[in-house]
């Protein structure tokens, strides 16, 4: 195992239909690193299923004594995470950018 920091971009959407081959995808990188970083910049879509991906990482990373950093929130995922109130769960800095205009 790697002691140091792995960045992992989820690239596309976070939805029912990516959901199984994501979970073995961010699983594996969980297992082979001491903290992951998630960049979510390139996140399209989020579902429940996406969101409950999410989760099951971060809940696994607590068990096995790791960190989980959701990096780069897409604004999909910052939309979720705000109207669920989820933010706070997961711990890292939900930067919400100004709105144009204002």
């Amino acid at each position: 195992m790697d002691d140091a920091i792995r960045r992992v971009c989820v690239d596309g959407n976070l939805t029912i239909y990516e959901a199984v081959p994501r979970k073995l995808a961010l699983l594996s990188a969980l297992a082979d690193c001491r903290e992951l970083e998630l960049d979510l910049s390139r996140v399209g879509e989020v579902d429940s299923a996406g969101l409950q991906l999410l989760v099951l990482v971060k809940q696994e990373a607590s068990r096995q004594g790791k960190r989980l950093a959701l990096v780069a929130h897409s604004a999909a995922v910052r939309e979720i995470l705000v109207f669920l109130d989820l933010a706070g769960f997961f711990g890292d800095p939900l930067l919400i950018p100004a709105t144009k205009g204002g």
